[in-house]
């Protein structure tokens, strides 16, 4: 099959990397000089199925103005579903499947990338443990770890947490890592295009027709001369960009594709509309801040030795090779630099709370990305009732724009596309499609 993935983030890449292993003839399209340089560039970088559920009710910020307020009434309404914890448990399922084929990819093709394991959710309140009881017992029924710990055995697992601030106890989850996304992103392009995917970078998707074949309108649109793209740096300081891989001609293209998957990300909505598709998503940004690790000798452990979560904050805290980064402030609607500068002081405050004096303040890298989510916290996987086109949106949660569903929903998806019958390869994605919608 020839088949079109749109987006080059950590979903796109790794969609394209499973079509080409089942021998497909694969080419991806991205807006942008690079892969993941937009949602998958600077995230939490935190992968862990227990955490694929938020376990207690939705926090949303203060609703106001009447897109935010249409989008709170779609949460709300998501949240009585009668089907939801059917979709949970299948949610589940499939971000186990994908920790496990996370852990397959890195040793049969030998990936070595900044990663750290386990994930610390940190309960800064007794209510905050009663809260997440249900969510707790859902773990349990899929054989998801999930320890509840004292504040002193956080202490033990995190040594460097401040003792002076108010912690009831946690959980640890042992099936998770802090990992570096964009370099994992990295190297499974790498890996990609030794099966044969072609790359085309600073390339548009500007129409696609549905039929057999579906019909793809592209257009290589490079930055002005003037606002040209210099090759983005890893956050080790070198290069990771090695270019397009094939020729980019001037002008529209229409190319025809046996299946075209949408991975764009927040940048579908226009592609979702030509198809006169409606699902219930909205664009979220979240924030990050990166920066070294202070480095002192009688303070070993002055920073996190993994990952953990602020449950009550919705903050994250990852440790990514020898830096350690922030990661919290999601919210709907357009992005303000009112809420940027307030979400910023959240970070450092959070930070101040568990590791002070952790970071290297005059070297803090400040990161915005957005991402597609849907009302109902779920993703939206598989075919979308147009012929020939698929999805593979809204992977991340209201609380964490990472990446813990991206290796298992690729899997999923390129079943489903090959048309197979599912058996044992890759668990059922039934109900995370766009017929809930409906």
């Amino acid at each position: 099959m020839r088949i079109a993935i749109i987006g080059a983030g950590i979903a796109g890449v790794t969609t394209a990397y499973e079509c080409a292993a089942d021998g497909h003839q694969v080419t991806v399209f991205e807006r942008c000089g690079s892969v993941a340089a937009e949602g998958s560039f600077a995230n939490a970088g935190i992968t862990a199925p227990g955490l694929s559920l938020p376990w207690s009710p939705p926090q949303l910020p203060c609703l106001g103005g009447g897109a935010k307020l249409a989008w709170g009434w779609q949460r709300w309404r998501a949240g009585r579903d009668k089907t939801r914890n059917e979709q949970h448990e299948r949610l589940l399922k499939l971000a186990l499947f994908s920790h496990a084929r996370l852990a397959e990819l890195r040793r049969s093709l030998q990936m070595d990338y900044e990663r750290a394991d386990g994930v610390l959710v940190l309960l800064r309140s007794e209510r905050e443990l009663s809260t997440a009881q249900a969510g707790l017992a859902l773990l349990g029924q899929q054989d998801i770890s999930a320890q509840v710990l004292s504040a002193e055995q956080c202490l033990r697992i995190e040594p460097g947490l401040n003792p002076d601030t108010q912690l009831h106890g946690g959980v640890h989850l042992e099936q998770g890592e802090a990992g570096n996304c964009r370099q994992f992103t990295h190297l499974m392009r790498i890996a990609a295009q030794r099966l044969g995917v072609q790359f085309r970078f600073h390339t548009t998707v500007r129409q696609l027709t549905p039929g057999a074949p579906a019909r793809l309108i592209h257009e290589y649109t490079p930055p002005p001369a003037n606002l040209a793209e210099r090759p983005r740096q890893t956050e080790n300081g070198e290069s990771n960009d090695s270019g397009d891989t094939r020729p980019a001609p001037m002008g529209c293209i229409e190319d025809s594709f046996d299946a075209v998957i949408i991975c764009a990300g927040a940048g579908a909505a226009s592609l979702l509309q030509t198809l006169k598709l409606k699902p219930a998503l909205t664009t979220v940004h979240g924030y990050s801040i990166t920066a070294p690790l202070r480095q002192l000798e009688a303070y070993p452990d002055l920073g996190p030795r993994a990952a953990l979560f602020d449950q009550q904050q919705q903050v994250s805290i990852s440790r990514i090779g020898q830096r350690i980064r922030l990661a919290g402030g999601i919210e709907p609607g357009a992005a303000s630099e009112r809420q940027k500068t307030s979400t910023h002081a959240l970070l450092h405050r959070i930070l101040n709370d568990w590791f002070p004096g952790s970071m290297l303040n005059s070297q803090i890298q400040q990161w915005q990305g957005s991402q597609a989510l849907a009302a109902d916290g779920l993703p939206l996987l598989g075919a979308s009732g147009r012929d020939g086109i698929w999805l593979n949106l809204a992977q991340g949660s209201a609380s964490v724009l990472g990446w813990p569903l991206a290796c298992g929903a690729a899997r999923a998806l390129a079943t489903q596309v090959a048309g197979r019958e599912r058996g044992g390869e890759a668990p059922d994605i039934t109900g995370l499609d766009i017929c809930r919608f409906a």
